[in-house]
């Protein structure tokens, strides 16, 4: 992938997968704590017990989300998060390329992908998660859906001290602030491209969902948690239960 055709983190005009220009704007997300240095990136409300794994160096690192306006008025009344970014390094970067799975990189020309069937993507500390969540079977009323001004939603509904459609929510059992970076997925459910960036030294600078906003994209999706070299269309949301979480 061609780093001149790739936009987290950037602020400005942009080219769109609709096929026109949009502003970007990027949101500071807060911290995102990795204490076994195993980042988890995954749909929380469908599959945060099974993330995509990749193995960092243990720390507390930056999240941010960048937005699109992909109004055709550019007015700011049709917004997309386009990029989910775990910030490794401020140094601008030079490659971007596939993130790799606790077995090495995929093979040359796919990239792993998470998978997204509720609308939304996050970063976790996959080992955290383990211990840090309740029973799953509680999760739905318990934790997402529980009508409470903490639940998940409502958290994700409130337009502070996030953006709307973004929360960083520290995880019930967590004995250190253990928590879940959350964003809504742009075009909604799918696969997305899972990234990493790198600088001029090869050093790491960020790892990012690509949520097949910004850029040009051509080819469709397949189903198998790997893309070809081509990237996929953007995919609209589906009509489930999360309508009111995508507020649609």
């Amino acid at each position: 992938m061609d780093v001149t055709d790739f936009y987290a983190l950037q602020r400005g005009m942009a080219p769109l997968s609709t096929g026109q220009q949009g502003m970007l704007t990027v949101y500071d997300l807060g911290l995102l704590r990795l204490p076994s240095g195993i980042l988890g990136a995954c749909d929380p409300f469908a599959n945060l017990m099974y993330p995509q794994k990749i193995a960092l160096v243990p720390g507390d690192y930056p999240v941010r989300v960048t937005v699109a306006d992909v109004s055709p008025e550019q007015d700011g009344s049709h917004l997309r998060e386009a990029y989910l970014s775990l910030v490794i390094s401020e140094t601008d970067p030079v490659t971007v390329e596939a993130a790799p799975g606790p077995d090495g990189p995929p093979p040359p020309g796919y990239f792993f992908t998470v998978p997204v069937d509720a609308g939304t993507v996050a970063f976790v500390d996959a080992d955290a998660m383990l211990r840090c969540m309740p029973d799953p079977s509680t999760w739905y009323e318990g934790l997402f859906d529980s009508n409470d001004a903490n639940s998940w939603f409502s958290l994700m509904d409130a337009e502070r001290p996030y953006p709307a459609g973004t929360a960083n929510i520290v995880m019930p059992l967590a004995p250190n602030g253990e928590n879940v970076v959350l964003s809504h997925s742009g075009w909604g459910d799918g696969h997305y491209w899972l990234l990493q960036t790198k600088d001029g030294a090869g050093n790491l600078t960020g790892i990012h969902i690509d949520l097949a906003v910004a850029g040009r994209f051509e080819e469709e999706p397949d189903d198998s948690g790997i893309l070809s070299t081509d990237p996929p269309v953007p995919l609209p949301a589906k009509k489930s239960w999360l309508k009111r979480l995508l507020g649609q």
